[in-house]
């Protein structure tokens, strides 16, 4: 099952965390909140597998003062 461990802002910050995450080996999904129109703009999920949702919270804390 998908957990979101995140709701960023906009896409640019939903794509700097997927990097973080993926690039310590994490899988990672991004779903956009909102109406479709809203493109770059609107709020994005960050999910990964549950059993990986604490490690995810601790790097996003650790990178983003989260």
């Amino acid at each position: 099952m998908w957990t979101v461990v995140y709701i960023a802002p906009n896409k640019t910050t939903a794509e700097m965390i997927r990097e973080l995450l993926e690039n310590e080996g994490l899988l990672v999904m991004l779903r956009t909140l909102g109406v479709p129109h809203m493109g770059d703009a609107a709020s994005v999920e960050v999910l990964v597998p549950e059993s990986e949702a604490e490690e995810a919270n601790e790097l996003i804390a650790s990178s983003f003062g989260r």
